[in-house]
């Protein structure tokens, strides 16, 4: 059952929302962790740097923290790293709100594309990304996972 649709606020990440987005990745992933066979690599990332180096965002419901997104721009693309939520706030629009801001964000800084990857366990992404315009590009073993890599033109 989706559950229903609430305003979305995104804003960039402040070093207080460190703790609550490291709870949101590990929510968020704990369930691919069997298939993968260790912890994907969001759940050991360091927010704590990618805060500092303005790269993070958070998308709130009711002042409380349903997500967040990872990206920065990379040679002529965006490079999208990473997009959680968690699991309290799925089938609410919130994935789609992060990615959309991401999409904006390129568009704004006048790059030719979004790139992303995902995990090849994670079934679920593997037929998101298409319906969201992305094509997939490649597959590469990297820092031990099998990864999809995905592209969107801008």
């Amino acid at each position: 059952m989706q559950q229903s649709r609430l305003p979305v606020e995104i804003r960039p990440a402040s070093a207080g929302d460190a703790d609550a987005i490291r709870m949101c990745a590990r929510a968020a992933y704990a369930q691919y962790v069997q298939a993968i066979g260790r912890e994907p690599a969001p759940m050991v990332a360091d927010f704590h740097q990618d805060i500092a180096d303005q790269k993070v965002w958070v998308a709130e419901i009711d002042a409380r923290l349903a997500g967040f997104i990872v990206f920065f721009e990379q040679d002529d693309a965006m490079f999208l790293e990473n997009v959680a939520v968690h699991p309290d706030h799925t089938g609410r629009g919130v994935g789609s709100a992060l990615i959309r801001f991401c999409e904006r964000a390129a568009v704004a800084a006048r790059l030719s594309a979004i790139v992303l990857y995902t995990n090849e366990k994670m079934i679920e992404n593997l037929s998101l990304y298409p319906r969201m315009g992305y094509r997939k590009t490649e597959r590469r073993h990297e820092d031990g996972f099998h990864r999809v890599y995905f592209e969107k033109r801008l």
